[in-house]
């Protein structure tokens, strides 16, 4: 049994990292990402160091995309960026709560909420300033959906 074990072991060692699982040194810190990753993903140069290995992952993957991104996608992307590094960890916290929970919705309320969006995307510029400036900041709210009647 042990040497069946030492022969796999040998065996993935010889196949090299294409089928390990996972990072094997973790992901890069900030000085080792390129150029073009480092100029994507400068409004969380500060906190980068410090980022868990899976939201590196996911912001490397918007970094890898973003070249192919039209201008107008790459600058909601950089400011839903700026905007996110502003956050607090608790508002963070409360707002990926605030996510897994529209994902939990039934798809009319999720199609209600993109109309809605849409809707606030094609206000004037100014009108969507007035409005972010009377709206707490980001995360700092829950859904207000009803929860369903008890059954008794």
């Amino acid at each position: 049994m042990a040497a069946r074990f030492a022969g796999l072991i040998l065996a993935l060692a010889l196949l090299g990292p294409a089928y390990a699982v996972g990072p094997i040194l973790g992901t890069p810190k900030w000085a080792e990402l390129s150029a073009q990753e480092r100029q994507v993903l400068a409004p969380l140069a500060q906190e980068w160091d410090a980022m868990e290995d899976q939201r590196k992952g996911k912001w490397l993957g918007v970094a890898k995309r973003f070249p192919t991104m039209t201008p107008e996608e790459q600058e909601r992307v950089q400011n839903r960026m700026r905007e996110w590094a502003k956050l607090t960890p608790e508002q963070r916290a409360k707002a990926r709560e605030q996510y897994r929970a529209m994902r939990k919705s039934p798809p009319e309320e999720r199609e209600a909420l993109r109309q809605k969006w849409q809707e606030y995307e094609s206000l004037p510029a100014e009108e969507r300033d007035r409005l972010k400036e009377k709206s707490p900041p980001p995360g700092s709210r829950l859904p207000t959906r009803t929860p369903p009647p008890a059954t008794p």
